[in-house]
């Protein structure tokens, strides 16, 4: 990994040189490969586990430099949710050799992960999982389907959550590791989504898929507990890439303000034009501002982590879907057309405010933490 912030934003521009206005679909192993070599895989991962050893601050930097410099967002986006919806968990709660190969090669990009959560009526209440999970001789048979899996057409392994006792609510659900590999595995076909195009995100079928007991996650029954973890690291850290991006619309915004000409002077100097790009930079700065809170709180492992990354994601998330909606009006008909930066930023954006837990999901768990 570079040994500074601007060391990595320059090998970042040149393993990615990609053009503002490119809107590239489908996912590269290649351009994995990369991400692996340098480090973006497995930043946050213990380095006697074989990642990069950093703090939840320090990884969210190196994001943030990512956000901005890589007009690629899906790819960063693939790349976040292998590292915090798969990899941390795997990191935090390990307890053989089958899981320590698994994110060796994992933080490395010689392997990719999907998270295996959502379902068609189980999102924001996981007690709802009806992908099972039966135990017959030496492991658990599974069954069911998951919807909106990120990096699902391209995963090697999955991180899959399936109920082992439905009358237990949230201490009935468990976490296994589930190999492509694995008979009865069988990933569905990418979803044509509007931005984050370069992630692929599909449904995955579990058909009497057997799963040996050395890869359940943690302790049967604890697949809350392991989500949960995987949620702290995700809400804090993965939204560091759109504070990046955030910092990258502003750029565009102002520059856009300053060369664009009316009325005999740049639009820049009308003050209606002037507020909506102060109003964006303060939505940055409260976004970065509340990701910096949440980091170091995740790191001191402090009691209120989950609610200050929960403030974190819903300011960020929320923030730069405002400020993308505000810059296509700044731009005009330019912004409206189709593969320019400001439109695509807003594809990339909309997203944000519902992966992860909705909006709403967020302010329930920060009324939560008010005792409400």
């Amino acid at each position: 990994m570079p040994s500074s912030l601007e060391e990595f934003r320059k090998a970042l521009l040149t393993a990615f040189p990609g053009s503002p206005t490119s809107d590239r679909s489908g996912f590269s192993r290649e351009d994995w490969a990369r991400l692996g070599e340098l480090g973006l895989l497995g930043t946050s991962v213990p380095a006697e586990l074989g990642g990069g050893g950093q703090t939840a601050r320090a990884t969210a930097e190196l994001l943030t430099v990512a956000g901005e410099s890589c007009h690629d967002t899906g790819l960063l986006f693939a790349a976040a949710a292998h590292s915090f919806a798969c990899t941390m968990p795997l990191a935090r709660f390990r307890s053989n050799g089958v899981h320590d190969r698994w994110l060796k090669a994992m933080c490395l990009g010689e392997a990719i992960a999907g998270c295996g959560m959502t379902e068609a009526d189980a999102g924001s209440d996981t007690a709802r999982l009806t992908t099972t999970a039966t135990p017959v001789a030496g492991g658990y048979v599974l069954n069911g389907t998951k919807t909106w899996v990120g990096n699902g057409p391209a995963a090697d392994v999955y991180l899959v959550y399936a109920t082992t006792d439905p009358e237990a609510g949230h201490l009935g659900t468990t976490a296994f590791l589930v190999e492509r590999t694995d008979p009865g595995v069988r990933p569905g076909s990418a979803h044509d989504k509007a931005g984050l195009r370069s992630c692929p995100v599909s449904p995955v079928h579990l058909t009497d898929c057997l799963v040996p007991d050395d890869r359940v996650l943690g302790a049967v029954g604890a697949g809350s507990a392991v989500f949960a973890y995987s949620m702290l690291w995700e809400r804090s850290c993965l939204f560091a890439i759109y504070v990046g991006l955030h910092q990258r619309l502003l750029g565009l915004c102002v520059d856009h303000a300053r060369r664009r000409r009316q009325f005999g002077q740049p639009i820049g100097r009308f003050q209606a034009v002037a507020d909506r790009i102060v109003g964006m930079k303060q939505r940055l700065e409260n976004g970065r501002l509340l990701l910096h809170r949440a980091c170091v709180a995740v790191d001191e492992e402090a009691d209120d982590a989950a609610g200050l990354a929960a403030e974190a994601k819903l300011a960020i998330s929320e923030g730069v879907v405002a400020s993308a909606l505000e810059a296509v009006n700044l731009f005009g008909g330019a912004g409206y057309l189709r593969g320019e930066p400001v439109e695509l930023i807003l594809r990339d954006s909309l997203a944000a405010t519902v992966f992860s837990g909705t909006s709403d999901i967020q302010r329930r768990l920060i009324a939560r933490e008010l005792g409400l």
